[in-house]
């Protein structure tokens, strides 16, 4: 693979990447329930789940995907449906709580979210997202040459990389300013703007014509 070829595809990543999206809101609101490791769990979970896209993109299974409409629209429905459940949940917590139990829940902890929950929900999210499966059809093959197996997973985990690393930073971030973050009022209005933003994904997605 060409220098330019291949600077072009590091380009082209990074503007999918950095643009919001499932996986944010979801390492947002991970973070903010499970602190740095959890926020991190789900970027890898993430990670993970572009991984297994980007191998069958290689070997050919997502084209097979994309080609068959049934199989699609299941992965399309579940994905949807299961991100429409994490928002249901984050607006049902960031509700949920009277003005008379803001005292109580100043007092005590909030819930943790452990860190194998936060990878499986970044790992459920985006295998769960056919549309990755047609990005990764459509823009590995145009910058590996002769589309052969090495080449095009090769780009698959440096596009998983990239996403990791992006992911992780969010996490780290918003696990720097977790104290404030965490505090009852900030943390409510969080978690109903991400799981406003989840809700919304999910429905975008549910509704998405190929």
């Amino acid at each position: 693979m060409l220098a330019t070829s291949f600077l072009a595809f590091v380009g082209v990543s990074l503007v999918v990447i950095i643009t919001p999206g499932p996986d944010t809101a979801l390492t947002i609101r991970n973070t903010l329930l499970g602190g740095r490791a959890g926020g991190v769990s789900t970027a890898f979970g993430v990670a993970v789940g572009q991984t297994i896209w980007a191998l069958a993109t290689s070997i050919g299974l997502v084209a097979l995907l994309v080609a068959s409409e049934p199989l699609f629209r299941t992965i399309q429905y579940a994905g949807a449906a299961y991100l429409i459940i994490l928002g249901i949940q984050s607006l049902r917590d960031a509700f949920r709580a009277s003005a008379g139990q803001e005292a109580a829940i100043e007092l005590r902890p909030a819930r943790r979210l452990s860190s194998m929950a936060a990878f499986r929900q970044g790992l459920i999210s985006d295998l769960g997202n056919p549309k990755m499966a047609v990005f990764f059809a459509s823009l590995l093959p145009q910058f590996a040459a002769g589309g052969d197996f090495a080449t095009l997973f090769l780009l698959g985990l440096i596009f998983a990389a990239m996403t990791f690393a992006w992911l992780a930073a969010y996490a780290l971030v918003v696990a720097k300013a977790g104290d404030v973050l965490r505090r009852s009022q900030v943390r409510r209005v969080i978690e109903a703007v991400t799981g406003g933003l989840l809700l919304a994904l999910g429905l975008r997605i549910a509704a998405e014509q190929r």
